[in-house]
């Protein structure tokens, strides 16, 4: 304790305090505020106690009078901890004859080096514009009407009144939405989102100063060098209903809200022109920014202010992040230390899974933004931006939690607890070995079976049916006529031709009795080899008009209207012959699985929206170039397939390197023969370690972004 007493100060004079919420453990608390920097800190009971006595100048007579006067027994451990946060936040008095030398060096260390000073200034940093507090003292009277119950009632009738409007214009309101899409377009939406955050901090500002609070300072927030405007609304913390600080928070939503609204109003009630194009971005970037943005919890924003506020939990990221790394570390060491906070169970696992959300979220985000950035600059320098993002908030928070995890290795000693750490480290070796270790998994793609032999059969022009020798379903030898038709110009121009081949041959003969004809001989000979071509020409078409089976199957879709003396259109699909030789599956997969597919590799076909066994396939031809066009849209994702494609005047053309791969139906098809499928094909491949496919991926974009 005689350290304590020689290093004892006095409070800083501008000091105040007023009285905060109740706790959530039924204790009350106070609210310590430092107006030279506008500061606000909570503080609870034993805290309050500890500095209502801090003029007794003595470690041991402010600890007594605690112990006398409230149920409380304080230890010298909880003075220290009162003295460390009073000279870390800087609220004690500083001594007349080191404090030159002290705030030097408290300026220093948090100034940094050179280069942490500019990452830093890179990172986040504030620039304040105007100081706002007595105009806001002016004018927040005027401003009256918007916080009144009058206008809250337009609010929602306006809101009713363009949303059934916006409904029932809907396809009007999308197209106007794709039209924006322009360079004028992006610059209109820029604009209307400017103008919007401005309103926004002035919702907050105007809410506060209502309450009576104070509003220092207002201006532009550079978080990764993006401008975000804020206002510096710290007083809030003076008021003790937390309503009152929960309006606040909330201002600035309910700002762009009703912006949105009465924009959309504003849109649906316009006619075309200026105002309407104005109205327009404001009613659609408005919903957008507030939705997506500022009510989302894991940033500081403001739907991180109303959460804390609604649980009346201050620096609740910093408090839930804490709890949570201690569960992380109990749970991989089985450690003893305490929590840091005692909650009720329910908070305590919400709290834990509200910090595993904010670490996920604040992931994805990050990297977002280190491609943004590096996008945004030159690639020299967007390569060395992007590598600060990932160093500074992915790889260095969990860097300094690794750090952490090594000094409790002298901890480790208890059998216990070492044999759970030993179990937390195979756990985690075993995780890496699920993505470096190769292990057989299933290829999915879909696929269509068929049969191996089709024969369609296609009428052809003028042409009536004549008879229908067989009926559906029928077996079919090979040779067989399948359908007779005919076509009456074909038969006249049939007995034409043959009664002039007729009349040149009889010419031809009594040539030998006529001069006149032999001399003409040549030019007989000539017509009639032209006639007999014709002729011969006729009875190919023969086969056209009566198609015959070139295998053995069975005759499938038969058109149900056919009857004789039914007239065809040209080309037009009568009937499929189904061969007997067998079944094969057609599949199409991307680049990085066909590599582990090789011929001789068993696959099954899983048939869409049945039930049933499944049938084996073997895989027996894998092209070796990728499908500029699919056969059709069976395949394509738009109508049911797996392949991304889009169609072009009637074809379907793959959005990225696919294979054709043929497999054969080893075991016959039963119910499934005789007719065309769609369904879900699973191969199996070769072993491969699932993480192999993300280092190749890595590989390829790092090989190709690095290329200058």
């Amino acid at each position: 304790m005689q350290g304590l007493a020689f290093a004892f100060a006095p409070l800083r004079e501008e000091l105040s305090l007023h009285t905060g919420p109740v706790l959530a453990d039924g204790q009350p608390s106070w609210t310590l505020e430092d107006p030279v920097r506008n500061q606000f800190f909570r503080i609870d009971w034993l805290t309050f106690e500890i500095l209502k006595r801090w003029s007794f100048a003595n470690p041991q007579d402010i600890l007594q009078s605690v112990r006398t006067d409230t149920t409380l027994h304080p230890g010298e451990e909880d003075l220290m901890v009162v003295m460390q946060f009073l000279g870390e936040n800087q609220l004690l008095a500083p001594d007349p004859r080191r404090s030159s030398r002290m705030l030097a060096e408290r300026h220093q260390r948090m100034r940094g080096a050179w280069h942490q000073q500019l990452l830093h200034h890179y990172l986040f940093f504030r620039i304040p514009l105007v100081r706002p507090d007595r105009w806001l003292t002016r004018v927040t009277p005027a401003f009256n009407w918007l916080f009144s119950t009058t206008f809250a009632r337009l609010t929602m009738l306006a809101l009713l009144i363009g949303g059934v409007q916006v409904y029932r214009e809907w396809d009007s309101f999308k197209a106007n939405l794709l039209d924006t899409f322009t360079p004028t377009g992006v610059l209109a939406y820029a604009l209307a989102l400017v103008g919007v955050k401005c309103a926004h901090e002035l919702g907050h500002a105007l809410t506060a100063k209502r309450l009576g609070c104070r509003v220092p300072a207002m201006g532009v927030a550079f978080l990764v060098l993006w401008p975000v405007p804020y206002t510096d609304t710290n007083d809030v913390w003076r008021l003790n209903d937390k309503r009152s600080r929960q309006r606040v928070a909330a201002a600035g939503v309910v700002t762009e809200l009703v912006i949105a609204i009465w924009s959309t109003l504003a849109w649906v009630v316009l006619p075309d022109g200026l105002l309407r194009s104005i109205a327009f971005p404001l009613a659609t970037t408005t919903w957008l920014a507030t939705l997506t943005i500022n009510t989302s919890p894991f940033m500081r924003f403001d739907g991180y202010f109303l959460l804390s506020d609604w649980l009346d939990l201050p620096n609740l990221h910093a408090r839930a992040f804490a709890l949570a790394r201690w569960d992380l570390r109990k749970r991989l060491f089985a450690l003893d230390a305490p929590p840091p906070e005692y909650f009720p169970r329910a908070r305590h696992i919400g709290l834990i899974l509200f910090a595993w959300g904010t670490w996920i979220y604040r992931l994805v985000l990050f990297l977002g933004i280190a491609v943004l950035v590096y996008h945004f600059f030159i690639k020299l320098v967007g390569i060395f931006l992007f590598a600060v993002e990932i160093v500074w908030f992915v790889f260095r928070p969990i860097a300094n939690e690794v750090a952490v995890w090594r000094s409790f290795w002298p901890q480790l000693k208890h059998p216990k607890q070492r044999r759970h750490a030993v179990r937390s480290a195979m756990l985690l070796f075993a995780l890496l070995a699920l993505f470096v270790v190769p292990w057989p998994t299933r290829l999915q793609a879909s696929g269509v079976l068929r049969a191996s032999q089709v024969f369609p059969v296609h009428a052809p022009v003028h042409a009536q049916v004549a008879s229908l020798p067989l009926a559906e379903g029928a077996q079919v030898q090979a040779g067989q006529v399948l359908i007779r038709l005919s076509a009456a110009e074909n038969d006249s121009k049939r007995k034409e031709v043959e009664a002039r081949i007729e009349r040149l041959r009889w010419q031809a003969s009594s040539s030998a009795f006529d001069s006149e004809q032999r001399a003409r001989s040549s030019v007989l000979r000539e017509e009639l080899a032209t006639a007999e071509a014709e002729l011969a020409s006729l009875d190919s078409d023969v086969a056209r008009y009566q198609p015959l089976a070139p295998f053995a199957g069975h005759l499938r879709d038969l058109v149900p209207d056919l009857a004789p003396g039914v007239w065809v259109a040209k080309n037009e699909k009568l009937a499929v012959l189904v061969g007997d030789a067998g079944n094969e599956v057609d599949a199409y997969l991307d680049e990085h699985l066909v590599r582990r597919v090789s011929v001789g590799d068993t696959a099954r076909f899983y048939p869409d929206g049945l039930e049933g066994p499944f049938v084996h396939l073997q895989v027996t031809a894998i092209d070796q170039d990728a499908t500029a066009v699919l056969p059709s849209g069976v395949w394509a994702a738009q109508l049911g397939g797996a392949v991304p494609a889009r169609e072009k005047q009637g074809s379907w053309i793959p959005e990225h390197a696919v294979y054709h791969v043929t497999l054969a139906v080893k075991d016959p098809a039963g119910a499934l023969a005789g007719r065309i499928w769609r369904g879900k094909v699973v191969i199996a491949g070769d072993w491969e370690a699932p993480g192999w496919r993300f280092v190749q991926s890595f590989a390829a974009v790092a090989w190709r972004e690095l290329g200058f």
